[in-house]
C-alpha cells in the first residue's frame, strides 16, 4: 500500500467586510447568538453608534464564512474609542484560536488608523488573554443594564482615561 500525499490546507483568508458579506454574517450570528442577541445592552451600544466596517473582519476558507468581528465608532465620554462586537465564529472552528485572530487583527487595525482604544463586553476570561482589563472601564456608562465587570478595555494610550455614557460620534 503506498502513502497517498496529503492534500494541502485550505487556506484562512481575512477580509475587512463588505456589503456583499452581509448575508452570511447575518446567518452566522443568528447561528452563535440566537434571537437573545438583540436584546443585550451590547445591541443598544450598535443601535447608538457609527459601523465601521473598514476595522471589521471576516474569516474565510474555501469561501466560506467561519467567523466574523465587526467594530463600531463611539465615544465615552469625550473619549473615541471603538466598540468591539459582536464576534463570531462557527462551532467546529471555536477551539482553533480563530476568535483570537480576528480579535487581534480588530485592536491591531483600531490602533493603526489611531482610535484611543477599543471598548467591549464580553467574558474576562477569554479577553483578558488579548489585554483587555475591566478597570479601565469601570467608569464607562453602557445603555442599558450591564453586569459592569464584563465591559472591558484595550486602551493603546496609559493617559486615556474612559470615563461617562457610551454614545454615538
Amino acid at each position: 500500500m503506498s502513502a497517498q500525499p496529503l492534500a494541502p490546507a485550505p487556506a484562512l483568508t481575512l477580509l475587512t467586510e463588505q456589503p456583499q458579506h452581509s448575508a452570511a454574517i447575518e446567518a452566522l450570528l443568528d447561528r452563535a447568538f440566537g434571537p437573545g442577541r438583540f436584546v443585550k445592552s451590547s445591541e443598544r451600544v450598535r443601535e447608538i453608534a457609527d459601523f465601521a466596517p473598514e476595522l471589521s473582519f471576516c474569516a474565510f476558507e474555501d469561501g466560506e464564512l467561519l467567523g466574523v468581528v465587526r467594530q463600531w465608532r463611539v465615544r465615552v465620554g469625550e473619549t473615541p474609542v471603538v466598540f468591539l462586537g459582536p464576534l463570531a465564529v462557527e462551532t467546529g472552528q471555536r477551539s482553533a484560536g480563530l476568535g483570537g485572530l480576528l480579535v487581534e487583527r480588530a485592536c491591531e487595525a483600531a490602533k493603526a488608523v489611531g482610535e484611543a482604544g477599543v471598548l467591549l463586553v464580553g467574558d474576562v476570561a477569554y479577553f483578558t488573554r488579548f489585554g483587555f482589563e475591566s478597570a479601565p472601564a469601570k467608569g464607562a456608562i453602557l445603555p442599558g443594564p450591564v453586569d459592569q465587570r464584563r465591559v472591558m478595555a484595550l486602551l493603546f494610550d496609559a493617559s486615556t482615561e474612559l470615563a461617562g455614557p457610551v454614545r454615538g460620534r
